[in-house]
């Protein structure tokens, strides 16, 4: 049983990112992990924050939906989680895939208004509907994780209906995440070059792709360690990408200045792989490198670099009249193109890619033993 856990928290660690180009909404974990009438388990369990990630792609209709996750620094003392829970949760914060703060407070509402994202809570956040008028103004901006037939549902709160998932950074916001910060602490995991205890293991992060400051202070602060953060210049440009295939967004990656990114078949480690999704004949005519994408400026290019060529969908019409073919050639991306490498299988910008149809994707929970959270392992 110890190994089906470990399985489903590396299938859950896999959904986590303080990246803006990446993250799709906000959670506080110290508050996730007591959702105990989701399973009706022990008081906490970690497990639970699949149970919301679940949640939440279905919600989307995203397949790898990845959610930004704060962390009260208590928690990783906290003697209702296992000590192997413990010890996932340091190794998270070594590696900048959550963020570690001093006290939640209402970091939770500020990255999502800086991210332009919805906070997944019960809480109703009364004390601070002025600063963040949000609350009650936009529809789904605030969903409640609920025990549903089958695990979690996501209900809106103060007003319902569909939720508006940009990733994109508010006005206020826009500047300050246009810079790249640096925090005085040592081996800092979000705003330094790591060097926690893990940090051998910790994946490659780039360099752009770091979360927001906190401005409580009045100017950029390092959340977890509340010192000031220096300028460390402009952020390298970059877009968020989305592999759609067979009418499911299925994932998210960035390109970004000097960082291009493959997508195939099966490409080189560090590209965007396909195979899982493909059928026999689509693996068949996809190249295991197909299509290049990099920035140029301010655009995005793909680049063909398959042995069959590559589609264009202008706009994303699917009029074959209007498709157009590349091969060897190059083409930036505009609003609504959609990159198409065989049909039923496009790329395009993130903000113009949704879901086309139902989402049928593997839980992270798929692992998990069935008595699992309610046996207390320390």
């Amino acid at each position: 049983m110890r190994f089906e856990v470990s399985k489903v928290l590396d299938a859950i660690e896999r959904r986590l990112s303080t990246d803006p180009a990446l993250a799709r909404g906000v959670v506080d974990l110290a508050e996730v992990v007591r959702y105990a009438d989701l399973d009706g388990g022990r008081p906490a369990n970690l497990l639970r924050l699949g149970l919301v990630v679940d949640a939440f792609a279905a919600q989307l209709g995203e397949e790898n939906a990845a959610v930004y996750t704060v962390v009260h620094r208590g928690l990783l003392s906290d003697a209702d989680l296992t000590s192997n829970e413990r010890m996932v949760v340091r190794r998270w914060a070594d590696d900048g895939l959550v963020e570690v703060v001093p006290a939640v407070g209402d970091r939770v509402l500020e990255v999502a208004d800086l991210l332009g994202l919805p906070v997944l809570s019960r809480l109703r956040f009364e004390g601070v509907r002025e600063r963040y008028g949000w609350l009650a103004g936009q529809a789904g901006r605030l969903m409640a994780p609920v025990p549903g037939k089958n695990g979690a549902v996501l209900v809106a709160q103060m007003g319902g209906g569909s939720v508006p998932v940009t990733g994109a950074p508010a006005p206020s916001g826009t500047q300050m995440l246009g810079r790249l910060w640096r925090c005085a602490e040592p081996g800092c995991a979000l705003f330094g070059g790591g060097g926690g205890t893990f940090a051998d293991l910790a994946p490659v992060r780039r360099a752009g792709g770091q979360p927001p400051p906190t401005l409580h202070t009045g100017r950029p602060t390092c959340p977890r360690h509340e010192v000031p953060l220096s300028d460390a210049g402009a952020r390298p440009l970059a877009e968020s990408l989305a592999v759609r295939v067979g009418g499911v967004v299925r994932q998210r990656f960035v390109v970004a200045e000097g960082e291009p990114v493959t997508v195939g078949r099966a490409p080189e480690q560090g590209g965007i792989m396909l195979g899982q999704w493909l059928t026999d004949e689509a693996r068949r005519w996809i190249s295991r490198s197909h299509v290049r994408f990099e920035m140029r400026g301010t655009e995005v290019v793909a680049q063909d670099v398959s042995t069959n060529g590559t589609g264009v969908r202008p706009g994303g019409s699917m009029d074959e009249a209007e498709r157009m073919i590349l091969k060897g050639q190059s083409r930036s991306l505009g609003p609504g193109d959609l990159i198409e490498l065989y049909p039923g299988v496009h790329v395009g910008l993130a903000r113009h890619v949704t879901s086309t149809g139902p989402v049928a994707s593997p839980s992270v929970m798929a692992e998990a033993p069935t008595m699992s959270i309610r046996v207390v392992d320390r």
